[in-house]
């Protein structure tokens, strides 16, 4: 099996690299988009460059906003304090660094 897909997009074909293992996840991929890119003509009866923006804008955003759930606000807050605590305890491995070398 051949290790890229043909896709259409906009009237348009594309080959793009694929492993077999991911081909099913792309077509899946491929069929949102499509999905996504004739809701967003229909609104906007722009130009295809400008709806594809839109629309990879509005994919990105929808998944930023799926990532940021509580466990991983919680997640950013415990490496906070993770590196907080790091930074404490090397300011005093300094300082007992210096006191070392001021009394030798």
């Amino acid at each position: 099996m051949s290790n890229t897909l043909e896709v259409k997009l906009l009237g348009k074909d594309y080959r793009v690299a694929c492993k077999p293992e991911e081909r099913e996840g792309l077509l899946a991929a491929v069929a949102l988009l499509e999905g996504k890119l004739a809701e967003a003509g229909d609104k906007t009866k722009g130009n295809h460059e400008r709806t594809a923006v839109m629309v990879a804008l509005n994919l990105a955003h929808e998944l930023l906003a799926a990532k940021d759930t509580p466990a991983q606000r919680a997640m950013a807050l415990e490496q906070e304090t993770i590196q907080r605590r790091i930074a404490s305890i090397e300011a005093k491995l300094d300082e007992s660094l210096a006191l070392h070398q001021q009394l030798f």
